[in-house]
């Protein structure tokens, strides 16, 4: 009994390890991505000048003491406009992640636990989003609902919402099957209870962790949108508008380039680390020995 104990005991050191080595990054990440969030709320009181105040006497100038980032092509303080831009990232990646979660989560809720010509209808809603590039999808959206961070937001979580759908589709029939639904309906819970007592807390689990990776996603679609001038409307910064601002003086100044695309890199990083860390907290599975 004691050999096997302490063989237990042995084999479960490296695993237990790797967990904690997980944890401490999954707290840096989450650490860095509550700084970010932070920074949305005070960034632009924070920031040493106006972000949009341009001055062409001062344009193009490298970093330096006064301009830790130094200035755009309109002499504009690169540091006041990262910090601004942070808004927006934050605001969009979250905006459409919840409604996304929200659309979604109550979409293949239904499809899955009532079956049929429900689940029929959905699939065929779902497979049809699906069929359509997402980029594509968003741009449409916007054709339709015009340009601008709030539009942006609702596009993304549009061409999001099949994964989620898709997602609870499968987890809540696959919990229809289990035996404490039957026994909830020989106790005569109706419908609408056992499927908000019963199903929803029991998909909690690949809920947040498939909103934490479509949080990294939307993120970067967002970016890519307002790449595209699909953002928020000028002179406001973001991340995506000032990359795409500064690639034309890659070759004289690609210092321009640097401080936008660096945090924003940050930004993604700490996203998709926190969800990793998430997942490895939710799924045990998904840790190796």
């Amino acid at each position: 009994m004691t050999t096997q104990l302490t063989d237990t005991i042995v084999n479960t050191l490296p695993r237990a390890k790797q967990r904690r080595r997980l944890s401490r990054v999954g707290i840096i990440a989450f650490g860095v991505l509550a700084a970010f969030i932070l920074l949305a709320v005070i960034g632009p009181w924070l920031a040493p000048f106006d972000p949009n105040q341009i001055n062409v006497g001062e344009r193009l100038l490298r970093p330096t003491g006064e301009f830790f980032f130094g200035t755009d092509a309109l002499g504009r303080d690169q540091l006041s406009r990262v910090l601004t831009a942070i808004r927006p990232a934050v605001i969009a990646a979250f905006t459409a992640t919840l409604f996304a979660l929200v659309i979604g989560t109550a979409l293949g809720l239904i499809a899955g636990f009532w079956g049929g010509k429900i689940d029929s209808l959905v699939s065929r809603i779902i497979d049809f989003l699906f069929a359509i590039p997402e980029y594509l999808l968003a741009i449409l959206v916007l054709a339709i609902l015009g340009r601008g961070l709030l539009n942006a937001a609702i596009a993304i979580g549009i061409v999001f919402i099949p994964r989620f759908a898709r997602t609870v589709r499968s987890a809540t029939q696959e919990i229809m099957a289990r035996n404490y639904i039957s026994a909830a309906r020989l106790c005569g819970r109706g419908q609408v209870s056992i499927m908000l007592r019963h199903v929803l807390p029991n998909i909690t689990s690949p809920l947040i962790v498939i909103a934490a990776i479509n949080l990294s996603m939307s993120s970067g679609a967002y970016a890519a949108l307002s790449f595209l001038g699909f953002g928020v409307r000028p002179p406001e910064p973001d991340f995506g508008s000032m990359i795409s601002d500064s690639l034309q003086y890659i070759g004289s100044d690609p210092w321009l380039i640097v401080p936008p695309a660096l945090v924003f890199v940050t930004f993604i990083l700490a996203i998709n680390l926190a969800g990793d860390a998430l997942r490895d907290l939710l799924d045990p599975k998904s840790v190796k020995a």
